[in-house]
């Protein structure tokens, strides 16, 4: 560790920017993307995978989200969606100290599939769109199909983005460097 350094203020820098790229991921939201291409599954990833304090990992992703829904709209599938992204934080402490390609490109499917079949089935249920029968439903995840790749294609590039990003920091910057990795630098 940097002399002088604590553990306490290296988790510390290591948090704040772990928020401050969670809250850049949030703003991106809120700018135009095509449909479902956003940053917030990847988000809740990355936060769930990153921060330490379990409590702001499920907290700080929903804020982000009721953020920007206030800039967006709130909508009737809102806590289900939320409730969804909560999943994907829970996905993300899988890979805490485990933060391999493999393993966040799993976990980035693995987000992407569940947000699919809860969303479209919420869509099913709750909507009225689409008879509730079993061809309805069938009917109802044919039509997201489109809107999962999507999602899956903006899970990945933020995924990239927020995990590559603080790697990148974790490497180069002495005082974001976990204890064990300054001991071997």
């Amino acid at each position: 560790m940097n002399a002088g350094m604590s553990q306490k203020e290296n988790l510390l820098y290591r948090t704040l920017l772990a928020l401050a790229l969670i809250v850049l991921a949030a703003a991106l939201r809120v700018a135009p993307h095509p449909w479902n291409f956003t940053p917030v599954g990847a988000m809740a990833l990355f936060s769930g995978a990153v921060l330490r304090d379990r409590r702001l990992a499920f907290l700080f992703p929903l804020l982000a989200l009721f953020a920007g829904d206030a800039f967006i709209a709130f909508h009737k599938l809102m806590f289900i969606v939320y409730a969804s992204f909560l999943v994907n934080v829970a996905i993300g402490l899988w890979l805490r100290d485990r933060r391999t390609f493999a393993r966040i490109s799993l976990a980035t499917l693995l987000g992407a599939i569940q947000f699919f079949l809860v969303t479209n089935f919420a869509v099913w249920q709750f909507l009225g769109g689409f008879p509730h029968t079993a061809s309805g439903l069938l009917a109802c995840y044919v039509a997201g199909i489109p809107f999962f790749w999507n999602t899956l294609a903006g899970d990945a590039f933020y995924a990239a983005l927020l995990f590559g990003s603080f790697a990148l920091a974790e490497r180069f910057v002495p005082a974001l460097q976990q204890p064990s990795q300054q001991a071997s630098s």
